[in-house]
């Protein structure tokens, strides 16, 4: 491990097809340079897919890594934090099909962070109180939360992998 300090986060892969399954944990492997084996479960909210989730530890980036890696197959669902770190904001994405990707820096406890540049620009180019709603909306990333949480309930429950890589 480098001397940039470790951070930890989980990746939900909410919903994914049985034949994409090994190539996801081929891929995460790849990301965090170790072997990982999922552990699949039904996803009741879409019949016939499968979800996993793995919490992982390794350097500051890694949750950007696995995002680089799962985006190869873009009709899957899935989530991903990186937990802050000693002068490094956390991170959280989705990914659902038909919305692609977002992202956003969170804060030590998970919210998320709307910086002062971003308020800038949201106020400036807002017209109306409809429009800055929908503007607040997006940086918060709603459509993919109202997207995402059927089938985060339906993991309640599911195992969760732990990995812990040692460097």
């Amino acid at each position: 491990m480098s001397t940039r300090g470790s951070t930890s986060g989980v990746v939900y892969v909410h919903s994914s097809p049985s034949a994409v399954c090994p190539h996801i944990e081929w891929a995460v492997a790849g990301a965090l340079g170790m072997r990982t084996e999922l552990r699949w479960t039904a996803q009741p909210a879409a019949p016939g897919q499968l979800r996993a989730e793995l919490t992982w530890t390794g350097e500051p980036g890694t949750g950007s890594r696995l995002v680089t890696a799962l985006r190869a197959w873009p009709m899957l669902r899935f989530e991903i934090t990186e937990d802050p770190s000693p002068g490094i904001d956390g991170q959280r994405f989705c990914h659902v099909p038909g919305l692609g990707l977002w992202n956003a820096r969170t804060s030590a406890n998970g919210d998320i962070v709307v910086s002062e540049d971003q308020l800038r620009t949201l106020a400036a180019n807002s017209r109306g109180s409809e429009s800055f709603t929908h503007r607040v909306d997006q940086l918060l990333g709603a459509a993919w939360d109202q997207e995402l949480e059927l089938f985060r309930h339906a993991g309640d429950g599911a195992p969760v992998s732990w990995l812990h890589r040692v460097g």
